[in-house]
């Protein structure tokens, strides 16, 4: 009888683990860039946080936004618009991964370049991470005022964005001033949280090249994530990116390393915006290069070792001049909000990615 009971035991476990191992992707693989509308003060899009997690997004990046919280070198940290969003992600209980850039005037290396500049040396931003992670970390004191909500916690922090880009970061050639924030950074989060795990910036463009440069200035062993934001005309050309970045890392013995392509997109602006980049399409393109790049990046998710793939975005502004306001899987046009073709592929590829 004790053996019988035991084996009914084993079956149930065994049962209840099944869907999980069924998966084609781990859990949190999927996800979405939060920006533009829907994180602006205020919540008036509040609403398509449900559709962000009803569409199968299992993860959000969001711009955190330094200058914002810190617009002044003695006055108090604002934590105000960060914690809204973070209510938001934790009710539909979406796992964060922040990208924690824009420099303040008051920490910026070349005051006059706005918050493209680089910092001036590391221990204002380090600072500035060490407070995020108070705030929303494990032991963080959001979670202690917001009981209301599910705890989860950001443990992964991703150090800028595209500093190989003038946009992003001034101070050119850049590798060796960023990763000496980058050193700094994960020494700093460390410290704040053992169990953090610290993102290489997303590299766009000769993104391979970038990555040469930060590991020749020294950047091995200062990043547990290599980020890419491999922008191509070509579904195909994003696995020839990912080749490239694994080329390097091979080069510099880092080849354990997972991959996460941080923003990923096809903007549907063809015809509608002045000097588009090489990669834009219409919606219909739009729609399937998503459902193939998924299908590549899904197939080869172990071979390349590629830990996320992040759509960048989820809610954009339609009727700029900017190609990447045609990008979000749902548009503001005017007084509504419409989806694109493409959010009919991603809900179906995420159902399809999550058995």
């Amino acid at each position: 009888m004790i053996a019988a009971r035991l084996a009914l035991v084993v079956l149930l476990l065994l049962a209840a683990a099944a869907p999980a191992q069924a998966r084609s992707v781990p859990r949190g693989w999927l996800g979405v860039q939060a920006d533009g509308p829907l994180t602006e003060p205020g919540g008036r899009y509040e609403s398509e946080w449900d559709g962000v997690r009803a569409a199968g997004a299992e993860s959000v990046r969001v711009a955190f936004d330094w200058r914002e919280a810190q617009p002044t070198a003695t006055g108090p940290t604002d934590f105000s618009r960060l914690d809204a969003i973070v209510a938001s992600t934790a009710k539909r209980r979406l796992p964060v991964l922040p990208v924690v850039h824009r420099t303040p005037a008051w920490a910026a290396e070349r005051p006059g370049d706005g918050a493209a500049s680089a910092p001036r040396g590391t221990e204002a931003y380090t600072r500035f991470l060490t407070a995020l992670v108070g705030r929303y970390g494990p032991r963080g004191a959001f979670w202690n005022e917001r009981r209301d909500l599910p705890k989860v916690p950001i443990r992964d922090w991703q150090i800028w964005n595209e500093p190989n880009l003038t946009r992003y970061w001034t101070t050119q050639p850049f590798a060796k001033p960023y990763v000496a924030l980058l050193r700094a950074s994960r020494k700093a989060l460390r410290a704040a949280d053992p169990g953090s795990r610290t993102i290489l910036a997303g590299l766009p463009n000769e993104s391979w090249i970038a990555l040469r440069a930060v590991y020749r200035a020294g950047g091995s062993g200062s990043f547990d994530v290599v980020a890419l934001h491999p922008y191509t005309g070509r579904p195909r050309n994003v696995i020839r990116l990912i080749q490239f970045a694994r080329r390097e890392m091979r080069r510099y013995k880092d080849a354990r390393r997972t991959v996460w392509l941080t923003e990923l997109s096809w903007p549907a602006s063809k015809g509608k915006t002045d000097g588009a980049p090489g990669f834009v399409t219409d919606e219909k393109g739009q729609a399937s290069r998503l459902k193939l790049a998924l299908s590549l990046l899904a197939r080869d998710r172990r071979k390349y070792r590629i830990g996320k793939v992040i759509w960048y975005t989820w809610l954009s502004p339609e009727g700029t001049r900017n190609a990447f306001d045609y990008s979000g899987l749902r548009r503001v046009r005017g007084d509504r909000v419409a989806s694109a073709p493409s959010l009919a592929v991603f809900r179906s590829a995420a159902k399809r990615l999550s058995r």
